[in-house]
């Protein structure tokens, strides 16, 4: 099976469209794990223990962990280790640069972390995302309309009758590509998602943004008009509580979001 084949068998499997994001924070960690040796690894093993039923996949945001240098990177590349082989992994990087750069990201993120999917920037055009697009087992998802105020700057910009990042989807589905191919899409924008899909019908749209960040899931799912999605949750179901029970509250957050966003057969 490729990327795309092995995400929709798990989110057949379990009946979730779920993915959970494991943006982890240290300032934000239950008190009981502050003295922890490892506590990211510890809070983020709970976590999956606690939701791994009700995931059809893992969004790690590499900034988090990034940001700590070498221990970082090894606290995420034991998190990745603890998830189950069957729940798909997506790093959430935004990588792109020249090619002999994009190489060296996709090298990292695919076989030093083994993810499963990764995150990019396509600002830089075709050269900058083959080396992903190469990756015939992988997926690779490209920033299309994010979530954020920002992506009024550039993401909307009209150009020759269309806005930027319908020109960004249509052009990469034009591209050769050996790696399934998916497209960020924020939960904020449940219009042009509809729009979207007329001319991406079955392409997997990665959509942040519910939550927290205040999109809705109604809005979204109706307009998704059933395309393959994996709709992503990170700090409602992660920090969903702060004692003690944290894993069991977790719990009963990605349930809650699982049932809420729904399944089609």
């Amino acid at each position: 099976m490729n990327a795309k084949q092995r995400l929709l068998h798990r989110q057949q499997t379990i009946s979730s469209r779920l993915c959970v994001g494991l943006d982890t924070e240290l300032s934000k960690l239950p008190s009981s794990l502050q003295g922890n040796s490892h506590p990211i690894v510890s809070f983020n093993g709970s976590i999956i223990e606690s939701t791994s039923m009700y995931a059809s996949a893992y969004k790690i945001n590499t900034a988090f962990y990034e940001q700590y240098g070498e221990s970082g990177w090894v606290d995420m590349k034991k998190t990745i280790g603890m998830i189950p082989n069957e729940v798909f992994t997506i790093a959430d990087a935004k990588r792109a640069d020249i090619g002999n750069t994009s190489s060296a990201y996709s090298r990292a993120i695919f076989d030093d972390l083994n993810c499963d999917a990764i995150t990019v920037n396509p600002y830089m055009g075709y050269d900058s995302l083959a080396p992903f697009l190469e990756r015939e087992d992988r997926m690779v998802i490209v920033l299309a309309l994010t979530s954020n105020p920002g992506s009024t700057d550039f993401q909307r910009l009209i150009s020759n009758g269309k806005p930027l990042y319908q020109h960004v989807i249509e052009t990469v589905l034009s591209w050769k590509a050996s790696a399934s191919i998916g497209f960020v899409i924020g939960a904020t924008h449940p219009d042009e998602l509809a729009m979207i899909r007329t001319y991406a019908p079955d392409e997997v749209l990665l959509i942040p943004g519910i939550g927290a960040q205040g999109g809705d899931i109604d809005a979204i799912m109706q307009a998704n008009a059933n395309g393959p999605v994996m709709i992503n949750v990170s700090r409602a179901i992660q920090y969903a509580g702060d004692a003690a029970d944290f894993g069991e509250k977790a719990s009963e957050a990605a349930k809650y979001y699982k049932d809420q966003i729904g399944y089609y057969s």
